[in-house]
């Protein structure tokens, strides 16, 4: 089970809502010279079809019929005001951004953030939570017959295929690419409708 505030990301609302017919929201891509990022928003309303209040469990049934068990950690405030029946409307957003930054000797290396609010006493249980994860890799090789490029970060190295000629000519061997991860997501619950 996953925790329904902090960390349910994508994999909750891929559970509640696949086929994506179910989904609303959007993609946005944008491309620069030396930089490429995408965005999706999806957004979907849940209705609580269990509540197990000794371990918190909350069982959501998205659009499609599909349930998914979910913990609600100790950051979901207001907890006992959940029914059965009530609607959980999600909003989840993720976005990633690569940026070239010829040049640079910024040490290979990953940070990350986090942050997790909730409604206060006595409001409807709502909440939010995001984090965003930042990895600066070094170009350690090209091959132009197939325009890969392989990128040392922190952890491990990864080989990616750079579609647009014209932006794989702009990297060189030694430069940074600066990747920039980041999700949020906020829940609000609305009473069941009589």
């Amino acid at each position: 089970m996953r925790t329904l505030i902090g960390n349910i990301g994508f994999a909750v609302v891929a559970a509640l809502t696949f086929p994506a017919a179910a989904q609303t929201g959007g993609a946005v891509v944008t491309k620069a010279p030396g930089s490429v990022g995408v965005a999706e928003t999806v957004k979907l309303t849940a209705t609580i079809t269990a509540i197990d209040k000794a371990t918190r469990a909350v069982t959501l049934k998205g659009p499609q019929g599909k349930e998914v068990s979910l913990i609600a950690g100790d950051q979901v405030k207001n907890f006992d005001q959940l029914k059965v029946g009530d609607q959980v409307n999600i909003q989840y957003i993720e976005a990633l951004t690569l940026e070239l930054k010829k040049g640079s000797t910024a040490p290979v290396a990953r940070t990350e953030q986090a942050a997790v609010a909730g409604a206060k006493p006595g409001e409807s249980p709502a909440g939010a939570g995001g984090r965003q994860v930042k990895i600066t890799a070094e170009v350690v090789a090209l091959d132009a017959n197939t325009q890969v490029v392989t990128l040392r970060g922190p952890q491990r190295t990864v080989d990616l295929k750079v579609k647009d000629p014209a932006q794989f000519k702009l990297i060189a061997k030694g430069d940074r690419v600066e990747a920039t991860y980041t999700e949020a997501m906020a829940v609000a619950v609305e009473p069941a409708k009589k």
